[in-house]
């Protein structure tokens, strides 16, 4: 949607470095697997993006991924 086919890093690097006080539904952006990408450069920010995907009423199974076929966006 951004119009950067196969630049997935490059997207989750501007991401990461939005303002805090953005509108950009950032936390709704999740790896391939369905899952928060963790690292200790987000500075707890993977731990942000889960609460605020659950306070949406995203389910995580138990392995932490999320449904994609059921969440995915849709043109």
């Amino acid at each position: 949607m951004a119009g950067m086919s196969r630049r997935a890093r490059l997207v989750g690097r501007v991401l990461q470095h939005l303002d805090p006080k953005t509108r950009i539904p950032w936390h709704r952006v999740v790896n391939a697997k369905g899952e928060v990408s963790c690292s200790l450069s987000r500075n707890g920010g993977d731990i942000v993006q889960r609460r605020l995907l659950e306070k949406e009423g995203i389910e995580f199974d138990g392995k932490g991924r999320l449904d994609l076929e059921r969440c995915r966006w849709r043109d």
